[in-house]
């Protein structure tokens, strides 16, 4: 489904992606883990074109889509859930998730009744302005608009950033689901124990490169290695 190989990133001379590669097999979650400042953002920026590789190859379902520009390659089928959720604030809720529609036609099209059903609580603000929701309901909003563009490949970049640790439970079965729908996912998260959970693969970025990768299990089981390259610690 996606294939990253040997990406080379900068944001004008600083050095930020320095050979990257990654691999995303269809209808599995695979997360990208790393503390702040580390790459993981403009991992996905490289992803969707707003931050194009200088070196390295960017490859969606076989093509190449390295040069490509963002709307292209959204309408190819990426859909994108970023970090601080950047919903429409003077929109509605409703609005906020028409406006992104696309690919109706699709057999078990994401369709604005099938996102309700799915966030029902988006159904009952569905006329609320963005800025009058919670920040767990401006999250589930984030994803249903990514969605209304069914996309075949969702990019989630550190969605639970900010939610109360029951909406990060929320937030774990919502992803679940997408996954066990078949939907293929790319999790940027720092939240290790929600992100291992869900996860078919891991990566480690560390100051742009990857510095470990293994199924979740393995890297769960190693604190020595968590606690050097996450924080995180028993």
């Amino acid at each position: 489904m996606l294939q990253l190989i040997d990406v080379h990133t900068y944001y004008w001379e600083s050095y930020i992606l320095k050979g990257v590669s990654i691999d995303l097999e269809e209808g599995t979650v695979v997360t990208l883990l790393g503390r702040n400042g580390m790459g993981k953002t403009t991992t996905i920026r490289s992803i969707v074109g707003l931050t194009p590789p200088r070196r390295g190859a960017i490859l969606f379902k076989g093509t190449d889509v390295t040069r490509l520009p963002p709307q292209k390659i959204a309408k190819m089928g990426i859909g994108l859930v970023p970090q601080g959720r950047h919903i429409f604030s003077s929109l509605s809720v409703e609005e906020n998730l028409t406006v992104s529609a696309r690919n109706m036609e699709k057999h078990e099209a994401w369709t604005l009744e099938r996102v309700y059903s799915f966030f029902p609580v988006l159904k009952q603000r569905a006329k609320f302005k963005g800025d009058l929701l919670s920040g767990g309901e401006q999250q589930m909003l984030a994803i249903g608009r990514a969605l209304m563009t069914n996309p075949e490949l969702l990019l989630m970049d550190e969605p639970s950033e900010g939610l109360a640790p029951v909406m990060v439970l929320e937030l774990g079965q919502i992803i679940g689901q997408l996954k066990a729908d078949g939907l293929s996912i790319l999790l940027v998260e720092q939240n290790v124990s929600m992100a291992l959970s869900l996860a078919d693969y891991a990566y480690i970025l560390m100051r742009g490169e990857i510095v470990y990768q293994s199924r979740p299990r393995e890297l769960g089981e190693n604190e020595e290695l968590k606690n050097k390259y996450l924080g995180v610690a028993k």
